[in-house]
């Protein structure tokens, strides 16, 4: 049984408050997280962007149809 402990670094230009806490919620304790980020946005909103933030980041870089 082998005990795997180590540093995670995550870095992003903006996160919500959500996101940090599930970032944190999936890391169990042998792990020791840094969370660098440019900006804390308020919140998601019901699509799950961060507001006021970016939209969909993901949908804007690939050029994916908006719904």
């Amino acid at each position: 049984n082998r005990q795997v402990t180590g540093t995670i670094t995550v870095v992003c230009a903006i996160a919500a408050p959500e996101g940090i806490e599930a970032v944190r919620a999936h890391i169990n304790d042998r792990w020791n997280v840094h969370i660098v980020t440019g900006a804390i946005d308020s919140h998601l909103n019901e699509q799950a962007y961060i507001v006021p933030g970016l939209g969909d980041a993901g949908d804007r870089l690939f050029g994916e149809p908006r719904n």
